[in-house]
């Protein structure tokens, strides 16, 4: 089958087209033909950083996390797939578990779910890791009907369906961006935009919130910006945070009798630990999805598998807006 490979850690450069042997089915497991992957941050950290991440694969290795594709086969143990089946999922690309970039892969059943009947391959491609990142982090803050919840980075992949879920739940919610593209996605999205480069922190807490402060605040930015976070938290608030990787004072938490929940989805599938909460979540963003309460928005920029390396520069540029998806 056809694949794209790494044999090196580095740029973008580093994708090399190739003929690798097809994929066999094996217990607890489905095999997948592959229509569209799409590109995480993660994927772009594991190619330039290589064994500086703990995560990344032994060479040559093949990459991508994220699939949309239907079931070819079905292993020993496996009921509620069948042949035929459009299937979606976070799976690969990281140790021992083979990426998306490629025709077929074998996909362990816990990490995948029924693809949502009203999205295409690409959008459902989009969806995975941003999805469970986004459901997780606002789960696990409480986000409920009648909150009022700031996201932080509306407009990019985790962020503009953080936004998206928290109205489902019934948040009033409000987001940051900083441009005109980004502000009117993020309205376009269903929440009032917040211009960060124009406003302080103190200001949109005061225009929005009265003073009070914000019951949820999704950051999808993260690192220097949590401090904005913390600021942005209403007392006894909640802060989910993606990027936790920070030194900081946390005596502002402290007064304010803040929780923060750090979000790092890829641990199902490094740990091998309770990997079924991912197919759970997936088959719940599927229902939302269907119900007409989530829609992934993908960059205006179409690749194919060859231009795998041109997608990763794509991302980033920092110019995308939406999901950077990838045609197998």
């Amino acid at each position: 089958m056809k694949a794209m490979i790494i044999r090196d850690f580095g740029s973008s450069n580093v994708f090399e087209s190739t003929e690798i042997t097809k994929p066999e089915v094996k217990p607890g497991h489905v095999l997948v033909k592959i229509a569209a992957t799409s590109i995480n941050t993660v994927d772009t950290m594991i190619r330039q950083m290589g064994k500086e991440l703990p995560i990344s694969p032994e060479l040559p290795a093949v990459l991508g996390m994220d699939f949309a594709g239907t079931v070819e086969a079905v292993g020993q143990g496996i009921s509620e797939y069948a042949v035929g089946d459009e299937v979606y999922g976070c799976a690969g690309g990281l140790g021992d578990l083979p990426g998306t970039l490629a025709e077929y892969m074998v996909a362990d059943a816990n990490l995948i779910a029924h693809k949502p009947k009203t999205l295409s391959m690409r959008e459902a491609a989009a969806l995975p890791l941003v999805g469970i990142t986004a459901y997780e982090g606002l789960t696990r803050a409480g986000t409920a009907q009648g909150q009022k919840v700031l996201v932080h980075g509306g407009s990019g992949g985790v962020g503009h369906v953080a936004l998206q879920l928290a109205r489902h739940f019934g948040a009033e919610v409000y987001s940051t961006g900083g441009g005109d593209k980004q502000l009117a996605l993020i309205e376009e999205l269903g929440a009032t935009g917040i211009n960060y480069k124009t406003e302080t922190v103190a200001d949109y807490v005061a225009n929005y919130t009265d003073g009070a402060g914000f019951d949820v605040v999704f950051d999808s930015v993260g690192g220097p910006n949590m401090a904005n976070s913390f600021e942005a938290a209403a007392l006894n608030g909640q802060v989910a945070s993606t990027v936790a990787m920070v030194e900081l004072d946390l005596s502002l938490a402290h007064f304010k009798g803040l929780s923060l929940h750090v979000v790092f989805m890829l641990i199902p599938m490094i740990h091998n630990h309770k990997r079924e909460e991912h197919a759970k979540i997936l088959s719940e963003l599927a229902k939302i999805v269907d119900a007409g309460g989530l829609r992934p928005v993908l960059d205006e920029k179409e690749f194919s598998l060859e231009d795998v390396g041109k997608a990763h520069d794509r991302l980033s540029s920092g110019q995308a807006m939406g999901k950077v998806v990838v045609a197998i």
